[in-house]
Order: structure tokens, then C-alpha cells, then sequence
């Protein structure tokens, strides 16, 4: 590379690294439009709409019905969020979070009135119509036709012209067809349950021999009046063709929506508050950016030039993540910050790995430049088969997990490829441009050392023994926390639901003054951790405690009584479940299960050895028992963010056990006698051994910066991270090789057959 096509390499990379950053923090235009401050946060980080519906009718809904409404209501708010969350409240109310939001009106008005929709026939026994088009004045004044009723729905129901209600769609879904013509066109495919596939048929029948339509009619007007051009006896139609895939999904989510189990009303409607607040934004950013300094300082006092090409690549990782968290319309919450972490330890990994490699190649008389192409080239396979196996976990995470993990998804698979396509393009054109004005000498790139191989398999007894002991030990203290207190793990709220109890304070109070003043009071009331959520123009606010009994909500208003001089009028409370259903964790143990046989399966392709997979897996879940261990006896409150921090550990951990197996693949192909197998796996170990410090150091600084400067909130999230951290540095050093080992001796295959042990 010539210097002059180097400056303009490093001018035009550093121009769009602050044209970038000065986007991020001001914006395209005079209102801060695509700035970090534009990105939509989630419920604990910024707050939204809470919307309260209330089961129409006299009688206590069956919770068959209840648990089946809320399931699908969660299906149907996620379109707007995939941090909404869906609860019930007391026998027969449904509460919507729905963050990023603040037009509570236009929710509602958007989501209309659940379980309200019918499938009416044109005509009734008599032949007379049942609907017409009829001019009517739209929005702006003017003329156009649709189609109303022509009798109110209780005459239809009387007559049978409601053929069909919406508990009779088992489900709908937008899609795509092929016509007679071949073209492509928009459809929506209807799906029926069993009751409703003979109604149906009966339905279609009907239609079809009087060659009439059938209306799909919701919340007081006509969504769809297809023609019917068959009897479907299967259960299954198809209404086509749509304008738009747009269209056709507002249709399917319409329907979906309408066939809840219940009819409810809305009761109520407001604006609430982060249940984190203002403070923990801010220290997050504090903690994230003296995390991100720090690191950046390490790197350079290490690798010097590559560490200071890597810090610009870093710098513009950070504004790139920043700038799509906008542009692709990410919600950003506390899981996703576990994935944004997460992907900043790989970036680093990426660059760390590459550095080692160039100084392993300076350290053999290859010249600066040869070095760092041999360098890159050489931790191509190792970087791209991390990211790669972490990438599968999050693709299957985003396309089958519940929303909350949809969103941590999101967060993780922007940031794995931002962090590949820094460290392998930004951070390698640097590095040459670097190279190329002036900085050749190779004391300014580091020159590696042949280290002695470090004889990890002969302790490999000690480290599976001391990984079991302490595996059962947790295993143990959890199964001893499950009989004398019914719960193996210190399940929050999410989890297990609690009570909610809404107080009307004299004055309004900030997030940070109610924690400082009301909280205390509280969690010595009742003994309980404490959820808090104020409501925007309001001096209301919602907290959120474990169940209480009588006794303890009549102490917990006495003692709102006597402390704030309240009536008795102003303070409410609720029984509420919990926000994670069991439907939400059966989704996301199936989609982590199917993200680990993935991996295990890539593995398999990339190192032609299953027993590699089957290595990796197992350190994964040593690292997980582990952490979950720690949960159980540090008592840590287990949350939203307890999935976030283990599916962190899970991706945390693939990825440095796939940089070790690399290494070993490679030095196996110059492997000259049978009995070097145990010396490679050694050598292997002990020449990664630097990038396993310091990833995990560097990583470490990230998550202990966020634990030090952040509130009560993040330090529970970010102290189990840190253990597990440490224990996927320790697993892929320390078990993951030497479990490989043990099982090519155990299981050998023909041509192994022999191998010494």
C-alpha cells in the first residue's frame, strides 16, 4: 500500500467514524432524529403505555380462558414491541405493557376491542341481506362505499346468520402465493380449530352454492368480505388476493386478536415511568463508556499499533451499533445491553486473536507486513466459526423465543456482525494504512515468544473433579432451598407475580426520591424486593412486591397511611401473575435446546469430529450449572435478565472453546507421530492462553464497570455475568480440551485406533 493511498484510507475512516458519532449524538436534524437519544427503550429503561382490560360479564372467567387470552394477546401486542409483556391482574383483568409507546388512544384504537370478530353470512334464511355497500364519508370528507350492517348483531345471532366467531380461528398468519398466472400475491391463511372446521364447511357450502360472499366483521365494521370459491372442509382458506404483505399481516393480526377466548372492555389506560430510571440510564452510559476507555487503553498498552488500530475499529463498532440500534427500530432494554456486551467481548476477541497471531508470525523472522496478512488470514477460520456457531444461537433465538428474548436476539446478531466485519475490515485496514505511513519497525507490533506448553491434560482429573464438586454443590444447596421454602432459585416477580399495589401520593415524586424515601418502608413492611412504576401527569405509582397475604396489605396500608398521610381511598392493590408464562419459558428452553443441537451440528461440519461438539456443549453447560449455582447460593433475584445473562454465558462461552478447537485442528495437520496428540492439545491450549486472559479480562472490565457505577437493578444482572465470565475462561482452558482428549482416547475411530494414551 502506497503512503498516500494510506492517509486517504485513514482520513475517509476516521471522517466516517465522526461523521457517524455526531449522528449518534445529534442527530440528522434540529429534533436529534436517528441520535442515541432517538432509540426506543424498553419498559425498565424508559416506560410506555400500561393498558388494563376487564373480561366482559358477569361471571369469573374460567383460567383456562384467562391463560389462553393473554397467550395471545402476547402474540398480538409483540407486533408493536417485542419487550411487551402481557399479565393477568386479579380474577378477570389483563394488564398490556407495551414499551417505546406513549399514545395510549392510538393503542387502543389500533388494537380495538379483543374478541369481537364474526364470520357473517350475506344472507339469512329468508334471503334477505345481511350487509350492503353503502356510501359513507371517510376521515377526509369523502364519499366512499363500504360495506355495514344492515341488522344489529343480535338479530343476526338470533337468525344464524353469525355463521362463525372468532374462537373458531385457530390462527392466521400473512403469506405469499403463487396465482394462475404466476405471480406472486399477498394472502392471509386462515387455520380452523376442530369445532370450527364443520362450521366452516357448513359455511363455505352455504356461500358457494348461492354464489354470495362472507364478512369478517370486528369492533363495529367490516375488515374483509372475501367471495368464497370453494367449500373448504379441512379447516383451512385462504383470503387473497392482498395489496400488501402489510396489509395482509394487519388482517391476520386482526383476526388473531379478535378470536381471544374472552371479550373485554378496556377499563383503563395510562403512560408509566421506567422502572429503572433516569439514574440507571445514566450510569449505564457512565459504566459503558469507562468500561470502553479502559479496554481501549489495555489494548493499546499491549499491542500497541494493531491495539491502537483496534481501538478505532472499536470506536466504530460502538457508533455503527448505535446508529442500526436506530435504523432497524431496535427496542433497546437491560437484555439487550447483555447482548451488546456480549458482542463487544467478541469484537475484542476477534482483534486479540488476529494480534496474537502477528506476533506469533514476527516471532518466526517474517517481515511486519507479511506478518500481519499471515496473521489475519491464519485467525480467520478461528474468528468466523465463533461467530458463526454465537450467530446460529441467535438466528433460532429470534425466529422461535419469546419476545423479551427476541429483543436480547436482535441486540446480539447486530453486534456479531458489526463486531466480524470492524475487526476484520476497518481494523485491518488501519492496520496496513498504519503500517504504510511510517510504522515498520517491528518493536511497534510486539514480538511473540515461544512459550513452554503448559501441561493442562495430566491435571485434567483435578479440574473434572473440582467442576462436578462444585456443580453438585449447587445442585445441592438448590435442592435444599426447594424443601424448606418451596423455590430452588430466588424467583422475582416475573417469574412467580405478586401483588401490585397503586398508591396516589400528595405530590409527585421522581423514580430516584421514592426509592430513597418510599422503598425502604416498604421492604421493611412486607419484607419483600420492591418494582417500581409511576404514571406520567399523575401522582400515582405502582409497586410491585412479592404475594401478600391479609395481613400484609393491611400493614402495607397502615403504613402508607401513617407515613404519607394518605386516605384509605388512595391506596389499591391487585394480585398480579407473573409476566413470564410458562408458555414463554417452554419457548425458550425449546429455542436454546434447538440452538445448542445447531451448534453441536456446525461443529460437527466444521471440525469433521462430533466429539469436538460434544466437548463444547458440555463446557456450555458446565458454565451455565455453574452460574445457576451461584444464583441458588448467593440468593440473586432471578428475572427477565436472568435468561439474558445465560444466554450471554452460553454464547460467551461456544466461542471461546471454538478458538481453543481451532487451534487444535490446526496443529494436528502437522502432527508427525501418534503419540504427539497429548502435547498438541497442551501446546494448543497454552498458545490461546493469552487471548483466553484477555478476552475474558476485557470483557470482565465491561460487565465490572456496569456492577460498580450501576444501580441495585444492574449489579443484579451484572454480578452473575462476571461469574460467568470467569468460569467460560476457566471451562475452555481447563475442560473443554482435555474432555476432548479423554473421549478421542476413549471412542478412537478406526485409523485413530492406537493412538498412545
Amino acid at each position: 500500500m502506497k503512503k498516500s493511498k494510506a492517509i486517504v484510507i485513514l482520513l475517509c475512516v476516521l471522517l466516517l467514524l465522526a461523521g457517524v458519532s455526531y449522528v449518534d449524538i445529534y442527530g440528522i436534524d434540529r429534533e436529534g432524529t436517528a441520535s442515541a437519544s432517538d432509540i426506543k427503550l424498553g419498559l425498565d429503561l424508559a416506560g410506555g403505555v400500561s393498558i388494563t382490560y376487564q373480561v366482559v360479564g358477569e361471571e369469573e372467567p374460567d383460567s383456562t380462558d384467562m391463560a389462553d387470552t393473554i397467550a395471545k394477546l402476547q402474540q398480538r401486542v409483540e407486533n408493536y414491541s417485542t419487550e411487551a409483556i402481557v399479565y393477568q391482574e386479579g380474577t378477570d383483568r389483563i394488564n398490556i405493557e407495551i414499551p417505546g409507546v406513549n399514545d395510549a388512544n392510538a393503542i387502543l384504537e389500533e388494537l380495538g376491542k379483543p374478541g369481537s370478530l364474526y364470520f357473517i353470512s350475506e344472507t339469512n334464511s329468508e334471503g334477505h341481506a345481511n350487509y350492503s355497500l353503502q356510501p359513507v364519508t371517510d376521515e377526509n370528507g369523502d364519499e366512499v362505499y363500504e360495506y355495514v350492517l344492515n341488522e344489529s348483531l343480535e338479530e343476526l345471532e338470533e337468525d344464524g346468520s353469525i355463521v362463525l366467531v372468532g374462537t373458531d380461528v385457530s390462527d392466521a398468519r400473512a403469506g405469499a402465493a403463487v396465482d394462475a398466472m404466476g405471480n406472486t400475491i399477498y394472502v392471509v391463511n386462515l387455520t380452523m380449530t376442530a369445532e370450527g372446521t364443520k362450521k366452516f364447511e357448513d359455511a363455505t357450502r352455504n356461500a358457494y352454492d348461492k354464489g354470495e360472499t362472507l364478512g369478517i366483521y370486528y369492533d363495529g365494521s367490516f375488515v374483509s368480505v372475501p367471495s368464497v370459491n370453494g367449500v373448504f372442509t379441512d379447516g383451512a382458506a385462504q383470503i387473497s388476493p392482498m395489496e400488501s404483505y402489510e396489509e395482509a399481516e394487519s388482517l391476520a393480526s386482526t383476526i388473531r386478536i379478535g378470536g381471544l377466548s374472552l371479550e373485554l372492555e378496556e377499563l383503563h389506560s395510562k403512560v408509566v415511568g421506567a422502572q429503572l430510571g433516569v439514574e440507571a440510564i445514566e450510569t449505564s452510559l457512565q459504566a459503558g463508556a469507562i468500561g470502553l476507555l479502559i479496554v481501549i487503553l489495555f489494548m493499546i498498552a499491549v499491542y500497541f499499533i494493531p491495539g491502537l488500530a483496534s481501538a478505532i475499529g472499536l470506536g466504530m463498532y460502538v457508533a455503527l451499533i448505535v446508529l442500526l440500534l436506530n435504523g432497524f427500530d431496535m427496542t433497546l432494554t437491560l437484555s439487550g445491553v447483555a447482548g451488546i456486551i456480549l458482542s463487544i467481548g467478541m469484537a475484542v476477541d476477534a482483534n486479540v486473536i488476529v494480534f496474537a497471531r502477528i506476533r506469533e508470525e514476527l516471532a518466526t523472522g517474517k517481515t511486519v507486513r507479511s506478518a500481519v496478512k499471515i496473521g489475519f488470514d491464519k485467525a480467520l477460520s478461528a474468528i468466523v466459526d465463533g461467530n458463526i456457531t454465537t450467530l446460529i444461537a441467535a438466528g433460532i433465538l429470534l425466529l422461535l423465543g419469546p419476545g423479551t428474548i427476541r429483543g436480547f436476539a436482535q441486540t446480539l446478531a447486530l453486534g456479531i456482525v458489526l463486531s466480524m466485519f470492524t475487526a476484520l475490515v476497518v481494523t485491518r485496514y488501519v492496520l496496513q494504512a498504519l503500517y504504510a505511513i511510517g510504522f515498520k519497525d517491528e518493536k511497534w507490533y510486539g514480538v511473540g515468544r515461544e512459550k513452554k506448553p503448559i501441561d493442562f491434560l495430566s491435571k485434567r482429573g483435578v479440574f473434572f473433579s473440582a467442576s462436578a464438586a462444585v456443580v453438585a454443590a449447587g445442585l445441592i444447596v438448590m435442592a435444599a432451598y426447594q424443601v424448606n421454602t418451596g423455590e430452588a432459585l430466588n424467583y422475582s416477580l416475573e417469574f412467580r407475580g405478586g401483588t401490585a399495589t397503586t398508591v396516589t401520593f400528595q405530590e409527585s415524586m421522581t423514580l430516584e426520591q421514592i426509592n430513597e424515601r418510599v422503598v425502604p418502608l416498604i421492604e421493611e413492611t412486607v419484607n419483600s424486593p420492591v418494582q417500581i412504576q409511576t404514571v406520567q401527569d399523575s401522582n400515582e405509582v405502582i409497586f410491585k412486591t412479592n404475594s401478600l397475604d391479609i395481613d400484609q396489605r393491611e400493614a402495607l396500608n397502615q403504613m402508607f397511611l401513617e407515613s404519607f398521610n394518605l386516605g384509605e381511598d388512595t391506596i389499591t392493590s391487585e394480585t398480579i401473575s407473573s409476566t413470564i408464562s410458562g408458555e414463554m419459558k417452554r419457548d425458550t428452553i425449546l429455542a436454546v435446546a434447538l440452538s445448542i443441537v445447531c451448534m453441536l451440528i456446525y461443529i460437527r461440519i466444521r471440525f469433521r469430529d462430533i466429539r469436538f461438539g460434544i466437548s463444547s456443549i458440555v463446557a456450555l453447560l458446565h458454565d451455565v450449572l455453574v452460574v445457576v449455582a451461584f444464583y441458588a447460593v448467593a440468593r440473586v433475584s432471578v428475572g427477565n435478565t436472568f435468561i439474558a445473562c445465560i444466554l450471554t454465558i452460553v454464547g460467551y462461552s461456544i466461542n471461546a472453546t471454538i478458538v481453543i478447537f481451532d487451534r487444535i485442528r490446526e496443529n494436528m495437520t502437522v502432527m508427525t507421530k501418534k503419540n504427539d496428540l497429548k502435547e498438541i492439545v497442551n501446546k494448543s491450549i497454552t498458545q490461546t492462553l493469552s487471548r483466553s486472559i484477555f478476552t475474558s479480562l476485557t470483557t470482565y472490565i465491561m460487565v465490572g464497570a456496569l456492577y460498580v457505577l450501576g444501580v441495585t437493578s444492574i449489579r443484579e444482572f451484572a454480578l452473575p455475568l462476571m461469574v460467568g465470565i470467569v468460569c467460560g475462561a476457566y471451562s475452555s482452558v481447563c475442560i473443554a480440551g482435555a474432555l476432548w482428549y479423554a473421549l478421542r482416547m476413549k471412542f478412537p475411530s478406526a485409523k485413530e485406533d492406537g493412538d498412545a494414551r
